[in-house]
């Protein structure tokens, strides 16, 4: 099981081509799934994680915690992308806009353990002090 952590600011290309940091290639083998995020992320899994997140998804439909229209939504936004020679993967148009990404922007790659969230910039900073709260209060 791959594990991502840090952040990384990243700027998308002309063609909506992201480089994922070298950090992160190297538990790739050459494809990943793209899939919309909780709170407007583009999530990044590797195929072995995309796999676990799938099955976990259809366990909880069947057990009716969630709606079958929920799946539908987050397979129809699902992609499977192959990652280039320079460690680049392509971002969907509906990708893009459903995490409010333009291409040649800036995005925030960031680690969150089993998966990659690209974020619109602003968007991960007011998130990110949000959650680091939660933990001066433990």
């Amino acid at each position: 099981m791959a594990t991502f952590v840090g952040r990384y600011d990243r700027q998308l290309d002309p063609k909506g081509r992201l480089a994922l940091p070298a950090s992160f290639r190297q538990k790739f083998e050459h494809l990943a799934y793209l899939t919309i995020g909780k709170n407007a992320c583009v999530a990044v899994y590797t195929p072995e994680e995309h796999e676990a997140m799938v099955q976990d998804l259809r366990d909880k439909e069947r057990q009716g915690e969630i709606d079958t229209d929920l799946l539908r939504a987050r397979a129809a936004r699902t992609f499977e992308v192959p990652i280039d020679g320079q460690g680049r993967i392509l971002l969907d148009a509906k990708l893009r806009d459903y995490a409010d990404v333009e291409l040649g922007t800036k995005v925030t790659v960031l680690g969150v353990y089993d998966r990659i969230e690209i974020w619109k910039s602003d968007a991960i900073d007011a998130i990110e002090v949000r959650g680091s709260e939660g933990f001066k209060q433990d």
